[in-house]
């Protein structure tokens, strides 16, 4: 009788015991690290004499990142906005009022969703302004902006090439399973090792490409002490490593189509690229949107290329925040750190909710 009463206690408590081990090692591993560095970010750490002070100093970490001796390393160096920035900047402000009041307008508008557009709509009106005064001549970039160019501009390449070699490798083509093999094998080396690979192979002295370097004339270019060529190297090499995990993706996504479809499109006469635009991306276009929000919360933590490269520079041209707040924890100004951390989760969580909710969210509907 007692064993039957404790089976049937321990059936109804089941739910909480297999849940309250995951749950516990969540909070320890997840909760409590965020919450203590939640603190740091509002702190002063030092050694002292038998161990360390921590002293509560507010947001002075955050207002050293924003308007004090922090800000040239986090926002860039600022430059006088011209005229055709003002002009864009205007017209950003436009279309996102104009987006706002269709919004409202549409009668399914809520306080929730109103807030969200409100603060994505000054996040992104905010980041523009910092991209027209720090790239105009004069300017330079912070830390924030140089992860803004890995997420968008490394994104993007990565997205286009994914698809399409994906799309190619859909076709019934010759050794199609060789090269699935060859294009998947990148993703499986540590970002680690394919810096220090892309830093041999971008040596234009001893590298093994220094003669094709020297036969076009580039044999005396140091990539490594140019701003903008030291970043193109942190993003090829960050698209060497992650453009196979969008191919493979988007290659199963393409091969699990509905075949009928793209087969009465081709009995209609529609050619290949009608046939992608009509049939293949509607249906593959809520698995791109989920892909590419993985991948831009994984590029905002972008650290391994850009330290093994360049080591930040040439200055802190190639500086991701992560690699920001690595170097001041590095020297111990762990408050800093923190505030650098906080930061990125605040630019990264708008964004990526934002990218979900009117991006992901809207061609899953229309999937349906």
């Amino acid at each position: 009788m007692t064993n039957t009463t404790g089976s049937e206690w321990l059936d109804r408590q089941a739910r909480w015991v297999f849940l309250m081990p995951t749950v516990l090692i969540i909070l320890t591993f997840s909760i409590f690290p965020l919450l203590v560095s939640a603190y740091l970010s509002l702190s002063r750490f030092k050694f002292v004499r038998g161990g360390f002070e921590l002293r509560y100093i507010g947001f002075r970490n955050y207002e050293k990142l924003l308007f004090g001796s922090e800000q040239y390393h986090f926002l860039g160096k600022f430059a006088a906005m011209g005229v055709w920035h003002g002009l864009l900047l205007g017209g950003l402000l436009l279309a996102f009022g104009y987006w706002l009041w269709r919004y409202l307008r549409g009668g399914g508008a809520g306080v929730v969703g109103l807030l969200g557009r409100l603060i994505f709509m000054a996040l992104a009106l905010g980041l523009v302004a910092l991209a027209s005064v720090t790239l105009a001549p004069g300017g330079a970039l912070g830390s924030l902006m140089v992860t803004l160019f890995y997420v968008i501009v490394g994104c993007s390449a990565q997205f286009l090439a994914g698809l399409g070699l994906a799309l190619l490798c859909a076709q019934p083509v010759v050794g199609r399973t060789f090269f699935r093999v060859v294009f998947f094998l990148p993703l499986m080396v540590t970002p680690v090792g394919i810096a220090y690979t892309f830093r041999m192979l971008a040596d234009m002295t001893k590298g093994p490409f220094a003669p094709v370097w020297a036969a076009f004339g580039l044999g005396d270019f140091a990539w490594a002490s140019d701003a903008w060529s030291a970043r193109l190297v942190v993003v090829i090499g960050d698209s060497w490593q992650w453009i196979p995990f969008i191919f493979i993706v988007m290659l199963a996504a393409i091969e699990n189509q509905p075949r009928d479809q793209v087969e009465a499109a081709e009995l209609d006469g529609a050619g290949p690229w009608r046939v992608f635009r009509d049939v293949t991306w509607p249906a593959i276009a809520p698995v791109a949107a989920t892909v590419m929000l993985i991948r831009v919360i994984e590029a905002f933590k972008i650290i391994d290329l850009p330290n093994v490269l360049t080591n930040g520079g040439p200055g802190i041209a190639t500086e991701s925040m992560t690699l920001h707040a690595f170097i001041a924890w590095r020297t111990l100004n762990l408050g800093g750190s923190a505030a650098v951390s906080y930061m990125l989760l605040f630019v990264a969580i708008i964004l990526c909710v934002s990218f979900f909710n009117l991006v992901v969210l809207r061609y899953r509907e229309h999937g349906r």
